[in-house]
């Protein structure tokens, strides 16, 4: 696993916590790096490297992904711009905003 990859999975268990209250699966999909699971079905939530089915998958590389959680890439244009791919559940996408705020640095 990369650094990269291990630090943000432990930033967003952090920011997820016992329950992010998303209700739903959720993954983020890092080409050529790996994947962040997000169970919120359940309490507490867990957060894993597992690719498993999801009800909302986001795909955008790791440099991509640190700049919109450090706030320099805006995840609307991102998405509109093709930097940022959805699959799946938009509304849960679109409630990322806090859990991503959390997980900043």
């Amino acid at each position: 696993m990369s650094d990269d990859l291990e630090m943000i999975t432990g930033r967003m268990r952090e920011a997820v916590g016992d329950d992010a209250g998303i209700g739903k699966t959720l993954k983020f999909v890092f080409p050529d790096t790996g994947v962040v699971y997000v169970d919120g079905t359940g309490v507490p939530n867990t957060v894993t490297n597992e690719d498993k089915d999801a009800d909302c998958t986001i795909t955008v590389s790791m440099s991509d992904f640190k700049a919109i959680v450090s706030g320099q890439m805006d995840p609307t244009m991102a998405f509109m711009s093709g930097k940022l791919k959805v699959a799946g559940d938009m509304g849960l996408a679109m409630k990322l905003q806090p859990l991503l705020a959390k997980a900043r640095a």
